[in-house]
């Protein structure tokens, strides 16, 4: 499937293997998630596809040729833009106990062996979308707050500035409570962190 932009309501999967065979049954179990699906056949590829578009999750092989799934997920979460989508690691060997040390502690949020469950896998990718959803959610929420914060500090500026001009005993006594609103405001955004 090709790369498409991201809108707020799709949430873009990245599948990542180098089998044609796996990334079939990869789009066939999350095909009927309605999100998009974008193939990369390589650790490179995947690179080049998560600088293109945001991804709310991310699904990696571990053996790979070239990059491998943990060189690029260490890559991944080396990116500032990249660093908290999810990564669910999908390897073909369940004998060696280290592949799921080495895939957590590169920064995997799961680890599945193939063949996996198909109910299992579509459930776990859910779960991720609707947490991609909700921090989407939340980050317009923050946005708007900050547009209102930003709007309120500036009245307050300009009403002050416009009582400032002014002499009569009332006008100051309104300044102290509007200096005392913009103290407010600014601990507001202290609170939030800017």
């Amino acid at each position: 499937m090709s790369a498409e932009p991201l809108t707020d309501h799709r949430a873009s999967i990245l599948l990542v293997d180098d089998m044609e065979d796996n990334l079939m049954a990869l789009e066939a179990v999350l095909g009927s998630l309605n999100e998009p699906l974008v193939r990369a056949r390589s650790g490179e590829e995947a690179m080049k596809a998560i600088l293109r578009q945001r991804f709310a999750v991310i699904l990696l092989d571990v053996r790979m040729p070239g990059m491998d799934g943990f060189e690029t997920a260490a890559n991944i979460k080396r990116l500032d833009q990249t660093k908290d989508v999810p990564i669910i690691f999908l390897t073909g060997t369940d004998h060696d106990a280290g592949y799921a040390f080495r895939g957590y502690a590169t920064g995997a949020a799961d680890f599945l062996t193939k063949p996996f469950d198909p109910w299992v896998l579509r459930a776990k990718v859910t779960v991720f979308l609707e947490l991609h959803r909700k921090n989407r959610q939340l980050e317009r929420i923050l946005a708007r707050e900050q547009l209102q914060f930003d709007e309120l500090a500036a009245r307050l500026s300009a009403i002050e500035a416009h009582m400032a001009a002014s002499s009569l005993k009332d006008v100051l006594e309104l300044r102290h409570h509007v200096t005392h609103m913009e103290k407010l405001v600014q601990e507001m955004r202290h609170g939030r962190g800017h």
